[in-house]
């Protein structure tokens, strides 16, 4: 069948905003009783080693200082026509110890307040309930998800903050890009066995324990309300193999396994059998209870999201795999894509392969949750400004069109998109490197990787670009 490029075109309804972590953002880390996590002791992140405690250079201890300023940035979000605004409550802002008997009520209010905000600018909250924020009590007492008993603490964790919210907030995201847990088990797991001596069983255990966990939210949500509609979420990456080689597109296909099991768990309820002949070969046997399969069977997600930055490739010849720098997902580089200073491939034309792929696969609705450009911005005065200074980033505009095209000829296809939230609509602190500099924002935070600057808070030209592409539900896309 011949392919013939259609004009984007956005269904009534669809959700356009940005996303953000608490752990990225807020600061405060001491502030509002609230208990350290995992990130507090990552100054790094995770291209670095952990620490033994909060130390100075640490960005995310003060984050952009959402914590006091979500008022300020909601707004200017609204300036921007936002309909969603994708963040994360921090676990150890509800529950400090992790296994405190009793929630924090000033982490609680916290929360309210920012829904008190979203609700006042008509912006409909999407929450996730654990990105990459771990109490680190629990990793520390507990080793993270190996434990079992880290999904009774979750269940307490996720009560309060449906019987606090659940009738406020539709959308929820469980575990956030789930799948990065192979690659990043402490961020991502909470797991405090270093990573080299984390046996495989022990690894795809947590992993497990995670499923569970997600299923049983998704079960107590619905019980919460049952309009409200639970998402998992994954990091999205198209394998493609680097040759026609029969062999290099087996090694895709297996790689891609290693991704997609999450998410087939997630909405068929049950481990697929290439999952299964895995655990097999490797000599992994996983504790797995029968309330453990009833629970995935009866609660699948009702929606599928997704982070997309890049795209990489595998072949089945190792003499031929070369380090893809900065490729936290590893595979091995395309030959045909350009990449961003910090090594991420960027293909615009993947993010159409793998929404057509994971619609085919799964038939729920999809959620793109994460999409941007990472890249050192430069702040400029310049008269035309609102607030007398702008960042010229015609590259992050180039960037997200490029992207934004490709979700028009998606749903061209047939492919079902609830909505899109831009990764870091504000400058925030990178997960993966801990640095100010490398900056996602359509608005400037005057903050510097060595800590200095005012944390005053400038529209960049995106800012502009990205208002009009919600204002007329992405029909600018379509201009050059």
């Amino acid at each position: 069948m011949t392919s013939i490029s259609a004009p984007t075109q956005f269904p009534p309804g669809f959700l356009w905003g940005g996303a953000t972590a608490a752990n990225q953002v807020e600061g405060g880390y001491d502030q509002g009783g609230k208990g350290l996590s995992i990130q507090d002791v990552m100054p790094q992140g995770i291209v670095g080693p952990r620490t033994d405690g909060p130390t100075p250079e640490n960005l995310k201890l003060t984050g952009i200082d959402f914590y006091h300023r979500y008022a300020e940035d909601i707004a200017l979000f609204a300036e921007m026509g936002f309909s969603v605004y994708r963040f994360s409550i921090a676990w150890s802002r509800i529950f400090p110890g992790g296994d405190d008997a009793e929630p924090n009520e000033e982490g609680l209010a916290f929360y309210d307040r920012v829904l008190d905000e979203l609700e006042r600018h008509g912006i409909e909250p999407l929450i996730t309930l654990s990105h990459y924020e771990t109490p680190l009590a629990i990793a520390e007492k507990y080793d993270g998800w190996v434990s079992r008993d880290v999904i009774a603490l979750f269940e307490r964790y996720v009560r309060v903050v449906f019987a606090r919210y659940g009738h406020r907030v539709k959308y929820w995201l469980t575990f956030n890009e789930i799948n990065s847990v192979i690659h990043a088990p402490f961020m991502s797991g909470g797991i405090n066995t270093p990573k080299d001596e984390l046996t495989p069983t022990d690894l795809y255990q947590a992993i497990h324990h995670e499923l569970v966990a997600s299923a049983l939210a998704t079960k107590i949500a619905h019980e919460t309300d049952p309009q409200i509609k639970v998402g998992c979420m994954v990091l999205g990456m198209p394998i493609y193999p680097l040759s026609p080689d029969p062999n290099d597109l087996l090694a895709s296909m297996t790689a891609d396994h290693a991704n997609l099991m999450f998410s087939d768990v997630h909405t068929r309820g049950e481990y697929p059998g290439y999952a299964l002949r895995y655990f097999r070969e490797n000599g992994i046997e996983l504790q797995i209870t029968e309330q453990d399969r009833e629970l995935l069977a009866a609660h699948t997600v009702d929606f599928v999201s997704f982070s997309y930055y890049m795209s990489i490739c595998e072949t089945g010849d190792p003499a031929r795999r070369l380090a893809g720098a900065g490729n936290i997902m590893g595979g091995v580089p395309n030959p045909h894509l350009p990449a961003s200073e910090w090594g991420w491939q960027i293909d615009p034309v993947g993010l159409r392969v793998i929404l057509n792929q994971f619609w085919d696969r799964w038939g729920k609705p999809l959620f793109i949750v994460e999409n941007g450009l990472g890249a050192r911005d430069e702040l400029v005065e310049s008269a035309d400004a609102v607030d007398g200074f702008t960042v010229l980033d015609d590259y992050r505009i180039d960037y997200l069109r490029a992207h934004l095209q490709q979700v028009g000829e998606a749903i061209a296809d047939g492919v079902q998109v609830l909505g899109y939230t831009s990764w870091g609509p504000i400058d925030l602190v990178s997960a993966s490197t801990a640095q100010m500099s490398k900056r996602y924002g359509f608005i400037y935070v005057d903050r510097n990787d060595d800590g200095t600057g005012t944390l005053a808070r400038y529209r960049k030209k995106s800012f502009h670009w990205y208002a009009q592409v919600i204002a007329t539900n992405g029909a600018t896309l379509r201009q050059n």
